[in-house]
C-alpha cells in the first residue's frame, strides 16, 4: 500500500486496448493503477516495489505469465495475483491455481466481475496482512500454559503488563481453567520471580484455622499451639502471596486482610507485635465476586482494593483448537510417564476432543487423557478409548476447527485409488469436478465454505460449475459467456 493510503494494483497486459478499458472499469474502486505492457517490466515492478494485487495476462509477448507467477511464489513475494487469459481451458486455469494464482478470469470478461475480483482479491491480501501481523505477535505458549488463541493471547499480554507492578491481580474464571498457573506466571515475570511464591487455598482451610494460616501463631495461643509459627503472610515476604477462592474468607477475616494489604503489617495469633513485610498479592475466584458483595458475603472496601487488575481465564470451550494442542501435550507426557507409545488423535477422536463442551475445563480435559493413557495403549487414540462423557458426543462438523474438519472430510470420503494402468487415469478436470463437488455436499451446498476448504474463491467454483454444465450438454451457456457476450468482439479485436 503506497504512502496514499490506496491499495495498489499492478496490470500486466501487452494489449493496450485492454489494458486502457481495465482501467476504465477499475475507475470507480479505490485503488492505485500501474500499468505495464512486458512480462519484464512487471517482474522489475514486482521485485522492486510489490504490488497488492496483480493483475496478470497469461499470453505475453517476452515471457509466459505462469513463469512470472512461479517466480512470485517461489520467492514468496507478498501479492495477490489473477490471472487473465483468453484460453478458458480448465487445465490453464488449475495449472495457475496450482502455481499460486487466487483466482483468474477468461476474457472477455465485463466490468462488474473484475470489478468483484479486485476487491476480493485486496481483501484477501488485507486479511493475509492481518494474519501474519498477528503471528509476529501472536504465542502458542507462555510461561507453563499451552495455547495461542485469541482469548489467550489477551490473557498473555495482561500478564506481561501487570507483572512488574505491585498492584493486586484479581483472576476470575471457572474451575479448571488454570487460574493458579495465571497467579505462578504473574510471579515468575515479576522483578519478584526469584522470591517465594505462597498459596493458600481460602476453601479447603477450616474456618478457625484460617487466620493463623494466613498470619502464623504464638506459642499457647490456642489449643494445639505449642510453638511459634509462621504464616503464609512471613513466608511471602519479597515475594508473593496467592489467596486462592478468596470469596470463601470469613468476613472477619476479611477485615484483618484489608488492613494487612492497606498497611503491609500483620500480627500473628496471639502475639501484640506488629510485623511489616514486603508482599504482592495475587487472589482468585471461580464465583462473581461482585454478585457476592452485593449478597454480603464479601467487603465491598476489600474487593476493590483488591480488584485492581483483573484477569479472567476464559473457559476451555471458549480456546478454539487450544484443546487439541493441550490434549497432545497431556497425551504425550503422560504416554511417557505410563511407558506407552500414544503420540496422537485420530481424525474422530479430534473431532470429539473439538466438540465437547469441557465444563471441568482444563483440569477435566487432563483427567481424561491420563485415563485413556493408563486404561489403553497404542499408537493413536481412537473414539473407543474415551471414557465417559466423550464415549456418547456426537461430533458436531459446524463447531471443528477447519483441520478437523478435513480430517473428517477424508475419513468420511471413499479414498479413490491411485491409477494403475492407462485405462483407470481421469482427466484432471474430473477429479478437480469431483473434489469440488464433494466439498459442497459436505458444507450442505455452501458454496463460500466449500471454497474457504478448498483453498480458493468462490466464483472459482462458480464458473467451473457454469462450464461442467455447458460441457455436460445442457441448455444454459457458461456464465462467463452469458455475462460477457456484450464484450467478446471487442476483446477479440484487441
Amino acid at each position: 500500500m503506497k504512502a496514499s493510503g490506496k491499495p495498489t494494483v499492478l496490470l500486466i497486459e501487452d494489449t493496450m486496448s485492454l489494458a486502457r478499458l481495465y482501467e476504465q472499469y477499475l475507475s470507480t474502486v479505490d485503488v492505485d493503477i500501474r500499468t505495464v505492457e512486458t512480462g519484464r517490466e512487471g517482474l522489475d515492478v514486482i521485485n522492486n516495489d510489490p504490488p497488492d494485487l496483480v493483475l496478470l495476462d497469461i499470453s505475453l509477448p517476452d515471457i509466459n505469465g505462469l513463469d512470472i507467477l512461479r517466480h512470485i511464489n517461489e520467492e514468496a513475494i507478498q501479492t495477490t495475483v489473477v490471472v487473465i487469459t483468453a484460453n478458458g481451458s480448465i487445465n490453464v486455469a488449475v495449472e495457475a491455481m496450482r502455481d499460486g494464482a487466487y483466482d483468474f478470469l477468461v476474457k472477455p470478461f465485463n466490468a462488474e466481475r473484475l470489478r468483484v475480483t479486485v476487491k476480493n482479491g485486496l481483501e484477501r491480501r488485507a486479511l493475509a496482512v492481518l494474519v501474519d501481523q498477528y503471528k509476529e505477535t501472536a504465542r502458542g505458549a507462555f510461561d507453563a500454559f499451552i495455547g495461542g488463541s485469541p482469548a489467550m493471547q489477551a490473557v498473555y499480554k495482561t500478564i506481561e503488563a501487570a507483572a512488574h507492578s505491585k498492584a493486586t491481580v484479581f483472576i476470575e474464571g471457572e474451575s479448571g481453567t488454570g487460574k493458579e498457573l495465571c497467579a505462578v506466571a504473574v510471579h515468575r515475570q515479576s522483578t519478584r520471580g526469584k522470591g517465594p511464591f505462597i498459596a493458600i487455598n481460602c476453601g479447603a482451610i477450616p474456618r478457625e484455622l484460617m487466620e493463623s494460616e494466613i498470619f502464623g501463631h504464638r506459642k499457647g495461643s490456642f489449643t494445639g499451639a505449642h510453638e511459634d509459627r509462621d504464616g503464609a503472610a512471613s513466608l511471602a515476604d519479597g515475594g508473593t502471596l496467592f489467596l486462592d477462592e478468596i470469596c470463601e474468607l470469613d468476613l472477619d477475616l476479611q477485615t484483618k486482610l484489608l488492613r494487612f494489604i492497606q498497611t503491609g503489617t500483620y500480627q500473628r495469633v496471639g502475639d501484640p507485635i506488629a510485623r511489616k513485610v514486603d508482599v504482592r498479592f495475587v487472589c482468585a475466584t471461580n464465583r462473581d465476586a461482585m454478585k457476592e458483595v452485593e449478597q454480603g458475603r464479601f467487603r465491598e472496601d476489600l474487593y476493590y482494593r483488591l480488584h485492581v487488575i483483573p484477569i479472567t481465564m476464559p473457559p476451555l470451550r471458549d480456546r478454539g483448537g487450544d484443546v487439541l494442542e493441550i490434549a497432545r501435550r497431556f497425551l504425550v507426557d503422560y504416554a511417557q510417564e505410563e511407558g506407552r507409545a500414544f503420540h496422537s488423535f485420530d481424525a474422530h477422536t479430534a473431532m470429539i476432543l473439538s466438540s465437547y463442551s469441557w465444563p471441568g475445563n482444563v483440569r477435566q480435559l487432563q483427567n481424561i487423557i491420563r485415563n485413556i493413557v493408563v486404561l489403553n495403549d497404542g499408537e493413536m487414540v481412537t473414539p473407543d478409548m474415551l471414557p465417559a462423557p466423550l464415549s456418547t458426543v456426537q461430533p458436531i462438523p459446524s463447531q471443528m476447527p477447519i483441520a478437523a474438519t478435513v480430517d473428517k472430510t477424508v475419513q468420511d470420503t471413499p479414498v479413490q485409488a491411485l491409477p494403475r494402468s492407462k485405462n483407470e487415469i481421469r482427466e484432471l478436470w474430473e477429479v478437480e469436478k469431483e473434489t469440488i463437488e464433494n466439498a459442497i455436499e459436505i458444507c450442505g451446498g455452501n458454496i463460500p465454505q466449500a471454497a474457504g476448504y478448498l483453498g480458493i474463491a468462490p466464483s472459482t467454483i462458480y464458473r467451473k460449475r457454469a462450464t461442467w454444465q455447458s460441457s455436460d450438454g445442457e441448455t444454459d451457456a457458461p456464465l462467463e459467456q452469458n455475462q460477457d457476450a456484450g464484450l467478446r468482439s471487442r476483446a477479440s479485436n484487441g
